[in-house]
């Protein structure tokens, strides 16, 4: 069933769980990750980000997973991750997706609020839950693009102030992760998240998880954390189930069964160390 993204972390915090966003780019994902919640009865949260448009548009996403989140026997949000762009952002809120990340972090405060505050005003008149991200997760990539983006630590007061003065229903944090892959264990900041959390009843957020130990998960949860994002592994998941069940005489089709199965196995994981199954 879709639910927005309000409704999906209503009780994280207070049960110490979080939900997982799985990003998302095709059919077998999708549905390896949708069959994965099922099974585990767990709520879970799906979709694209705009840095993975360029393969499709946005459009071609809604249209093959709004559906099937509306199908799914557990709740399912279907999030535009990422949206640095506002006319995507809004183009995402009137295509139907229950919840739009709307990331203005790398803006100074002043203007991350203002432009937050008034797209959280669009996303709610729509039906539609809005996060945001203050700070910046910067990226472990080695290309000029990542170098840019290093990331920025949250405070923890102007955490309280963005979140009173928009008014929006997830805030990302940065304490420490990066995406993609890492080279070396992060060195995660716990004490800025207590303070976060503390300071701030919005359901925080957790970019960058893919990699981290199952223990950085559990104490994240535990700490405050009721939203945690995962694409690398389940992407790497998808990529690593392909090539080896690939030879000459393998079409695509053969294919879909082997990926399917591998994100189920990879995001079935990921849901028992958030401890969110059984939570539907």
């Amino acid at each position: 069933m879709l639910v927005t993204l309000q409704e999906i972390l209503k009780d994280t915090r207070e049960k110490r769980y979080a939900v997982g966003l799985f990003n998302c780019v095709t059919l077998e994902m999708t549905r390896g990750i949708l069959l994965a919640a099922e099974e585990l009865r767990s709520p879970v949260i799906i979709g694209p980000a705009q840095i993975l448009l360029p393969p499709a548009s946005l459009e071609d996403y809604c249209d093959m997973m709004l559906g099937m989140a509306r199908r799914a026997r557990v709740p399912v949000a279907l999030h535009f991750d990422h949206g640095f762009d506002p006319d995507l952002v809004e183009r995402a809120i009137a295509l139907g997706f229950s919840s739009v990340m709307y990331d203005c972090s790398l803006l100074p405060i002043d203007e991350n609020i203002r432009r937050t505050k008034d797209m959280v005003k669009k996303a709610h008149a729509a039906g539609c839950s809005l996060e945001a991200e203050i700070g910046h997760v910067g990226s472990n990539e080695r290309s000029v693009g990542a170098r840019i983006a290093d990331s920025v630590y949250t405070d923890p007061e102007d955490a309280r102030l963005f979140c009173a003065e928009t008014g929006c229903d997830a805030l990302a944090v940065a304490i420490g992760t990066a995406h993609g892959l890492y080279d070396t264990p992060p060195a995660l900041s716990f004490d800025a998240l207590r303070h976060i959390r503390d300071l701030c009843d919005t359901p925080l957020v957790l970019h960058g998880g893919s990699g981290l130990s199952e223990e950085d998960f559990r104490r994240c949860v535990l700490d405050g954390i009721s939203k945690i994002n995962i694409f690398t592994h389940n992407n790497l998941a998808a990529a690593r189930a392909a090539v080896q069940s690939f030879s000459e005489k393998t079409g695509a089709f053969e294919l879909m069964s082997p990926i399917e199965a591998a994100v189920r196995q990879e995001t079935m994981r990921h849901i028992r160390m958030f401890g969110s199954e059984g939570r539907a």
